[in-house]
């Protein structure tokens, strides 16, 4: 069956509304997505996607919550303070272009984001339609990405919760916490290759913060990956979910929807459905 637990809408930093993540959802025959935009539920989604705290000697954190309530008032408290971080880490990347001489009018690139959430795919948008970048993907690696060369690095970390308060914030609103892209917890992975025991071995602590399930299908790992993520999954007792990643023409080589077997999802749906 065809499902998408990890897509992003034009409430974040995706291009298509709900409305139209739905109709493409019918046309292709897809049987069940949550909407998870960055750090909002505007889209009136029961997902969302958290960047929270990555541990010592990592990089990047991504916890889904999955079947939320979003109209939880701890979770509108929680993103209250995400979002206050979000404006003064834009104030910064603003600041941070000046000094290599591209001014960036904060009026106008907040148009870019249609009123919602503005992140860094925003500004890469941006930095192609003024011609400074040949695409998105360039604009990320030359300036918005904490490995971008330092000469023209933008990047700007921002606030972010502890895993544990994320984690308990997702459940206080009724929803499961998955684990995003565990490939991506360390940058130097992209070199060297997942480091699977490390992963293992730090999920356990996880679990007993209260973690609930890991993302063992995702669109940009490879076969092996997905073996081993869906192996470590069911070692640790985990619920195993599958996402895209989709964030339309901001990433337009990712399709909306994963092939997943029915026993493959069901521990999932099951979960959901009794939420």
């Amino acid at each position: 069956m065809k499902v998408d637990f990890h897509l992003h809408s034009s409430f974040s930093d995706g291009t298509f509304t709900p409305e139209e993540i739905a109709r493409k959802a019918e046309a292709i025959g897809m049987r069940h997505y949550i909407i998870t935009d960055h750090d909002n539920v505007d889209a009136g989604s029961n997902g969302i996607e958290l960047a929270v705290d990555p541990g010592e000697g990592l990089d990047q954190f991504h916890l889904l919550g999955l079947g939320i309530d979003p109209n939880s008032a701890e979770l509108k408290n929680f993103l209250r303070d995400i979002l206050s971080g979000r404006n003064e880490r834009n104030k910064r990347i603003i600041e941070r272009f000046a000094r290599l001489g591209i001014e960036i009018p904060a009026d106008e690139i907040a148009g870019y984001a249609h009123g919602e959430v503005l992140a860094r795919p925003h500004f890469a948008r941006w930095l192609m339609d003024k011609g400074y970048v040949k695409s998105i993907p360039e604009a990320f690696e030359r300036y918005l990405m904490k490995n971008s060369p330092a000469a023209t690095s933008c990047f700007v970390e921002r606030y972010q919760p502890s895993q544990e308060e994320a984690i308990r914030v997702v459940h206080a609103a009724g929803g499961l916490a998955i684990m995003a892209h565990p490939r991506y917890w360390s940058f130097q992975w992209k070199t060297t290759g997942v480091d699977f025991r490390r992963v293992e071995r730090n999920l356990g602590p996880l679990k007993e913060m209260g973690l609930d399930g890991l993302e063992a299908l995702y669109e940009a790992n490879t076969p092996e990956m997905n073996v081993e993520f869906t192996r470590m999954a069911d070692r640790l007792g985990l619920v195993k979910s599958a996402g895209s990643d989709f964030h339309g023409d901001n990433k337009p080589h990712i399709a909306l929807g994963m092939d997943v077997s029915e026993s493959f999802i069901s521990p999932l749906l099951e979960r959901l459905f009794m939420i």
